[in-house]
């Protein structure tokens, strides 16, 4: 008896629970993977270089033996499954909306027959596991977080690449196997499995212990930098988990896994609020639109917004892929507060730029800014560009990196007339007046 290993949002094979499943009895196993254009239509090129890179490094991992191929799972999947003459296809279990209809379909697709057996998922916790007494979900995180560490996860798996016998693709007929594609897009770490776990060791000896303290300064080498890793499963929470200790760092750091599987949990509860606001008072909220939104959308894209902080977090972005989590928090807030922009129109363009962009953490971190989602920031809560600068990156290193023009300037966060070179932007908004206005619209929806 064969079975099929259906890679998806877990490319590695240390911690991998459905490897072990499918490894069961005597069979041999089928690793496979499969290139899905509803997926790349949705996904920027970083998210998609990343993919290929970590298929790549998969690929290497199995010495060669991993069949990828393109096309609709639904169709794919079973396919595979008659040419090995598979009894069972064995999956990480999916649990945001798109992952859940797809399994749902190829499910269906294998009819009854061939069994799709998802264990293991990736989180710490499967979302839907933590909830109340009377078994409804949370809607808050600190009585999330007090019920998540008391229901606790298991150890990591002991799997790898000895666990299986593993089927050649060249074994596979009638299944037309592609080659993996490159961009050519840099990224600026490495992407796999391999990278990861080098990554987070580089961590956990040079960077855990100050994380508590660092974590909320853009100018400092403070965070793990793990989030790309996490959301494509080229290493488990579980196995980050098992790191950490009882200081500070690292208790601050699991504090953070406890907020990715809580936003899991809501968007498995609540699917519809990856687009839709999670509290439907705030549907009435008024928002600008029409050619000024337009073009103050491009600005504050470009990093030409006049305000040195959020201007670097949006070069750091189109640049790198990448922004600091306190830098995601002030852009978010300036664009729904100090722009009256919808958060769905930020939300849209960090998934296009983001390396590490995960539909429940990205959506949720957008409503938490926006004040519509689940334990969001009061509406009243309006971050100052300014304000939170000079508290975050004090020196003016992280914005003097980012932003060429303000090199010479001695307070970058301090710009006056006569300080503010002759090549960069003034402020698009007044900060004073569009916080008074924001208070204004949230005020209106009582």
């Amino acid at each position: 008896m064969a079975a099929v290993l259906w890679f998806r949002r877990d490319l590695r094979l240390a911690d991998l629970p459905a490897l072990l499943a499918a490894a069961e009895g005597d069979g041999e196993v089928l690793a496979c993977y499969v290139l899905d254009p509803t997926l790349k239509s949705s996904a920027g090129e970083r998210r998609l270089q990343y993919l290929y890179d970590a298929l790549r490094d998969l690929r290497d991992n199995l010495d060669g033996r991993l069949l990828v191929t393109r096309g609709d799972a639904k169709s794919v999947i079973p396919k595979i499954a008659k040419a090995v003459e598979a009894t069972a296809v064995h999956i990480s279990e999916e649990h945001l909306p798109y992952g859940r209809r797809r399994d749902d379909a190829v499910r269906e697709a294998l009819g009854g027959d061939v069994e799709l057996v998802a264990t293991g998922s990736p989180y710490l916790v499967s979302p839907g596991r933590v909830t109340k007494g009377d078994g409804s979900p949370y809607k808050v995180f600190t009585p999330f977080y007090d019920a998540w560490r008391k229901h606790g996860w298991r150890k990591p798996a002991e799997s790898s690449k000895t666990s299986a016998r593993w089927i050649e693709p060249g074994q596979v007929k009638g299944v037309r196997a592609v080659e993996i594609p490159d961009l050519g897009v840099e990224l600026d770490r490495p992407a796999g499995e391999t990278g990861a776990r080098k990554q987070w060791m580089e961590f956990v000896e040079d960077g855990l212990a100050g994380y508590g303290d660092d974590r909320n300064r853009p100018d400092l080498d403070g965070t793990s930098r793990m989030s790309a890793h996490l959301k494509f499963g080229t290493i488990h929470p579980r196995t980050v988990a098992a790191d950490l200790g009882r200081g500070k760092g690292a208790q601050t750091y699991l504090r953070e896994l406890a907020f990715r599987d809580f936003y899991a949990s809501v968007v498995h509860e609540w699917p519809r609020s990856t687009w839709w606001n999670w509290n439907t008072a705030f549907d009435a909220i008024e928002v600008d639109d029409g050619r000024e939104a337009e073009k103050a959308f491009e600005v504050w894209k470009a990093g030409k917004t006049g305000f040195p902080i959020v201007d670097a977090g949006m070069r750091q972005l189109a640049e790198t892929g990448f922004m600091h989590n306190r830098v995601r928090m002030i852009v978010a807030s300036f664009l729904v507060k100090d722009l009256h922009l919808p958060w769905q129109w930020g939300a849209r363009w960090f998934l296009d730029q983001l390396v590490d962009g995960d539909m429940a953490n990205n959506q949720h971190g957008w409503q938490w800014a926006a004040g519509c989602g689940t334990d969001a920031a009061p509406y009243f809560r309006v971050f100052n560009p300014t304000t939170q600068g000079k508290k975050f990156d004090p020196s003016g290193a992280y914005v003097k990196r980012w932003v060429p023009e303000l090199r010479d300037v001695d307070d970058v966060h301090n710009l006056g007339d006569d300080d503010r070179p002759h090549d960069y932007p003034e402020a698009i908004v007044d900060h004073k007046q569009e916080r008074a206005e924001a208070l204004r619209r949230y005020g209106a929806i009582g």
